[in-house]
């Protein structure tokens, strides 16, 4: 127990300096704006409290908020995210549940379920934060787009990470 408390403290700080020290700073496009953040969430153990899931979601959103000067947008979305997921996880499960224990990665439970189950939950979380960033009726367009273009740059992070993770 207290070993994947500590696995996933350090995986909050690593994707808060990562997101904030490296992939803010580089411009590629306007159309282009990866949130690995999203990556914590989709990592957590499926017994994570509730409650605990939507904090530790909120100061991950807001610490990156701070550092992107962008207004809680992201800290509402990686909320309404890890809310949604819990959901998404109980329409999903396997006909036998999910094992305790178990990480919901490529290792416990495959690629074609894994990509899956990673896709929806960035492609949520990089809608909600375009939508609340440039909300204009002319503009949604430009919002799908943003979101479809970062939603994959950012499963392609996910899946080299993934990639390094999984046991062989």
């Amino acid at each position: 127990m207290i070993d994947i408390l500590i696995k996933n403290i350090i995986r909050f700080v690593f994707l808060i300096l990562l997101q904030v020290g490296l992939i803010d700073n580089i411009e590629l496009s306007i159309f282009l704006s990866p949130m690995l953040i999203v990556l914590f969430i989709i990592l957590l153990p499926v017994e994570t409290p509730k409650w605990l899931l939507l904090v530790s979601s909120f100061f991950l959103g807001l610490i990156v908020d701070i550092f992107m000067n962008s207004l809680g947008i992201l800290a509402f979305s990686a909320v309404l995210v890890a809310y949604l997921r819990p959901f998404y996880l109980l329409i999903t499960a396997p006909r036998d549940g999910y094992e305790k224990g178990n990480v919901l990665g490529v290792n416990d439970y495959g690629w074609d379920w894994f990509l899956r189950y990673a896709f929806v939950l960035t492609f949520i979380m990089h809608f909600l934060y375009f939508l609340l960033v440039g909300f204009k009726q002319e503009n949604f367009l430009v919002i799908l787009w943003q979101t479809i273009i970062s939603s994959f740059v950012t499963l392609l992070l996910i899946t080299v990470h993934q990639l390094f993770v999984i046991k062989k």
